[in-house]
């Protein structure tokens, strides 16, 4: 069975490009995958746990040593780590917001990111522990060009997961959708049909 990890992080549920098209990426992967398929979902827009100076004391005392407490306040970090680890493929859909990721975005990598569990530092700089495997980034944007100078947002998301260890990264980009909607979304389809095809 392969194991997909789906991310979405747009605020919007009814008319999210994001979610559309990561609907249509999964059903894509689906059909072009023998045998079945088990999607984890993660929707951010419900809420993610936002760092703290107890979340961080947690994160930096070793796993033996943690209290209850402790324990429990790492309970969704832990979680989303899992999810990481044991997915085949990932699939991220992305909002632009304000040039950037949305917040909700932010605050999981915050949770992810943990020295000696995702990535350790070495002599030689950071080294990710994650598994590489295929991540499937589906960013939507009203007005900005991705890829462009105005772009934060996936520059950021592939230098992210880079650090985790994850760089078999693929952006599909349906951008400047205020500019051009029906010729945006229809790229972005298509590119999604294309990437499922090359999965194979």
């Amino acid at each position: 069975m392969t194991q997909i990890l789906r991310i979405d992080s747009s605020a919007r549920h009814s008319d999210s490009v994001s979610r559309e098209l990561a609907d249509r990426l999964i059903a894509r992967l689906g059909a072009a995958t023998t045998g079945d398929i088990d999607v984890t979902i993660r929707d951010l827009s419900t809420g993610v746990p936002q760092l703290s100076e107890s979340t961080l004391g947690a994160m930096w005392t070793p796993a033996d040593d943690r209290t209850d407490d402790q324990n429990a306040e790492l309970a969704d970090a832990d979680a989303a780590i899992a999810e990481l680890f044991a997915a085949d493929a990932i699939v991220i859909g992305l909002p632009i917001y304000n040039f950037g990721p949305p917040a909700s975005l932010k605050a999981w990598a915050d949770l992810v990111a943990r020295a000696g569990t995702t990535f350790r530092y070495t002599a030689d700089g950071p080294v990710g522990l994650v598994p590489n495997k295929p991540v499937y980034v589906v960013v939507a944007s009203g007005g900005v060009p991705v890829g462009s100078p105005m772009d934060f947002s996936s520059t950021w998301i592939t230098t992210f997961l880079g650090f985790l260890g994850l760089t078999d990264v693929t952006i599909i980009a349906a951008d400047q959708l205020n500019i051009d909607p029906e010729g945006a979304l229809a790229t972005a389809r298509d590119r999604v049909d294309q990437v499922a095809l090359a999965s194979v």
